[in-house]
């Protein structure tokens, strides 16, 4: 009995047979189904789609009134604090702006959370502030803050020294070191001193490298290869997650989200776990992002008795077969022109990798066969055995 196509891939193919860019029977025969299991597929989706149609309408409507309505309300915060701020009053501490806004009557009123939240600071701070009255400290600190934040306003090439040389000619004394302590705390400081962010390095590795570059495989399951890209669109960054089987280099198993979270590799793992099974002892190697190294991907792979294995920090030759098949994703897909929307990306994906490369890109470490050629004459050769 052959194995239901996951979920994922099954929405993937309705949503490229829904552009009408090809007729059903070749949409069918480039992602490897039957022409009558597509039309079912479809007239399923459609069966399901319909009476949905009003609920997602009621609910799009409501969605967007709560919308306009907090934005409405972070319009007036933002009204209200530069009203506040204009004041010639200091120092200037933006609680007591809430209080007013979370007071007023009607439809002006804001909610404590909103007002937080669009001035930059949490509604801890701010109903700590509300239960205890400001110390002569704070009141002094903020002083000295907001004159160090008018001072850098003039000149943003001062750092907290030159600031701190700078206040006694503001009738504020104070030592360097208070200066450099609220500076930090607001995070004022001289752009020169300002870097690009720095690479963040790996945490450790949860497994061992059992591959050492030895890209390799004697037959299908036996090692895998995972990574995940990322490319820009008009509507933000789209996530690619796949697991790659070395020995006929297909594709097993994808996922595509619009988070770089774990769930993206585990999603990868499950579809290629469900479409190649059983898979006991194959190795599953990756690099050390955060997601191969979550524990409930690890917890995945036990539950599958599948094995691990991490190449080093910042090595990506450690994972070479893997970035070469990305790479192609690059030239084919991802460079060919700017793209305006997720949905548009995604489906160009699963289909340049379903049709191009699965289907129709010959490659010469498999006799110049593609990847499902290679697999369907290994199948026949193993039945005639």
């Amino acid at each position: 009995m052959p194995k239901p196509h996951p979920k994922e891939f099954r929405d993937d193919v309705i949503a490229v047979a829904r552009k009408g860019e090809a007729p059903i029977g070749q949409i069918a025969k480039d992602f490897g189904i039957s022409e009558s299991c597509l039309r079912n597929w479809l007239a399923k989706a459609d069966r399901v789609d319909a009476p949905a149609a009003d609920n997602r309408s009621a609910a799009e409507l409501r969605e967007a009134n709560k919308r306009i309505r907090l934005l409405e309300q972070e319009n007036e915060v933002l009204r209200r604090a530069a009203a506040y701020l204009s004041r010639d009053i200091n120092p200037k501490m933006m609680f007591p702006l809430v209080t007013d806004l979370a007071q007023t009557k009607g439809t002006l009123r804001v909610p404590v959370a909103v007002s937080c939240r669009v001035l930059g600071f949490s509604r801890q701070a701010y109903y700590q502030w509300l239960a205890c009255p400001v110390s002569q400290r704070d009141w002094d600190d903020a002083h000295l803050i907001n004159a160090a934040i008018d001072l850098h306003a003039e000149d943003p090439g001062l750092g907290y020294r030159l600031i701190a040389d700078d206040l006694p000619e503001m009738g504020i004394t104070a030592g360097e070191n208070r200066v450099h302590r609220l500076c930090k705390l607001q995070r004022i400081r001289s752009f020169h001193s300002v870097k690009n962010g720095s690479w963040k390095k790996p945490g450790p590795a949860v497994h061992d490298d059992l591959v050492q570059r030895q890209f390799h495989a004697e037959g299908p399951n036996r090692l895998w290869l995972t990574d995940i890209t990322e490319h820009r669109t008009s509507e933000g960054k789209l996530y690619l997650c796949a697991v790659k089987d070395v020995w006929s280099n297909r594709i097993v198993g994808y996922s595509i989200d619009t988070r770089m979270k774990k769930r993206i590799a585990i999603n990868a793992l499950r579809m290629a776990v469900q479409r190649r099974g059983p898979v006991a002892g194959c190795i599953v190697h990756s690099d050390r992002g955060s997601q191969f190294r979550a524990h409930t991907y690890v917890a995945e792979l036990k539950v599958h008795d599948l094995t691990g294995s991490m190449g080093r920090v910042a090595s990506s030759p450690d994972n070479a077969a893997m970035e070469s098949f990305f790479a192609l994703l690059q030239k084919n897909v991802l460079n060919r022109h700017p793209w305006t929307s997720r949905a548009e990306l995604r489906l160009a994906m699963i289909t340049w990798i379903e049709k191009s490369y699965h289907r129709r890109r010959r490659q010469r470490r498999l006799g110049k066969l593609t990847p499902v050629e290679f697999e369907a004459v290994h199948h026949t050769t193993t039945q005639a055995a």
